[in-house]
């Protein structure tokens, strides 16, 4: 079992930034994704940014490009979420995830199988 915890969320305001951290306890396999993924209310969860076990970022939400960063550390086991120029369309739950690959891009919910708890982003005024 893979024990997933984010940290880092919170309230800023539209421009503003924030780092979301993620520990992963371990990895079951050699080759594996590990992505951030949110989730408006109401909404599906979307993949956010996303990266391969040798720690090159595979794909990102076309609306974060230019703006959010994906890096790790790995004698931490934590991965960072580095998240500038908010709008108030990033508001949700971000969750931080790993999986080994089965076919999709990393940015596919249904690629992983471990989850974190989620937290929150809000973005306002």
């Amino acid at each position: 079992q893979v024990e997933v915890v984010e940290s880092g969320g919170g309230w800023v305001q539209p421009g503003g930034s924030l780092r979301l951290s993620c520990t992963i306890s371990e990895h079951a396999l050699d080759l594996y994704y590990q992505g951030w993924f949110r989730q408006a209310p109401g909404k599906e969860r979307e993949g956010v940014l996303c990266m391969s076990s040798v720690d090159d970022v595979a794909d990102s939400l076309y609306s974060v490009r230019g703006r959010f960063t994906i890096s790790r550390d790995n004698a931490k086991k934590t991965m960072y979420l580095q998240m500038n120029n908010l709008t108030p369309e990033d508001t949700g739950v971000y969750y931080c995830a790993e999986g080994p690959p089965r076919g999709a891009t990393c940015l596919t919910p249904s690629e992983y199988v471990s989850w974190g708890q989620g937290t929150q982003v809000t973005v306002s005024s």
